[in-house]
């Protein structure tokens, strides 16, 4: 049975902070890789004001198993109370990259 991918996505306010989430979360082995970007120029509204800023993305790739931990650890690591965190199903990739997701996750041990 193929463990279903998921894409999971966080921001942070430096690229030392999407360092240490990425890679402590692969080295863990909670996430299988992370693709970082930045810098991105973000526009919000928090605590009763608007502003904009610069941003780290943070996109890292996990198993259906292991997508609730890597979620939690990313709170345990990231430097804001409330951090943006959005998960995506992958609709279609092919099996060896699903197979490679659970060996690099632990997932399919």
């Amino acid at each position: 049975m193929a463990s279903t991918v998921w894409a999971i996505t966080t921001t942070t306010p430096t690229k030392d902070a999407a360092l240490e989430i990425a890679n402590t979360t692969v080295a863990e082995r909670v996430a299988a890789g992370a693709w970082i970007s930045g810098p991105v120029t973000s526009a919000w509204w928090h605590l009763g004001e608007s502003g904009t800023g610069e941003e780290w993305k943070v996109e890292l790739r996990t198993s259906d198993a292991l997508r609730d931990r890597l979620a939690a650890r990313i709170k345990d690591l990231h430097p804001w109370d409330n951090p943006e965190l959005t998960g995506n199903r992958i609709e279609w990739c092919p099996p060896e990259y699903v197979e490679w997701i659970e060996k690099s996750t632990g997932a399919a041990e």
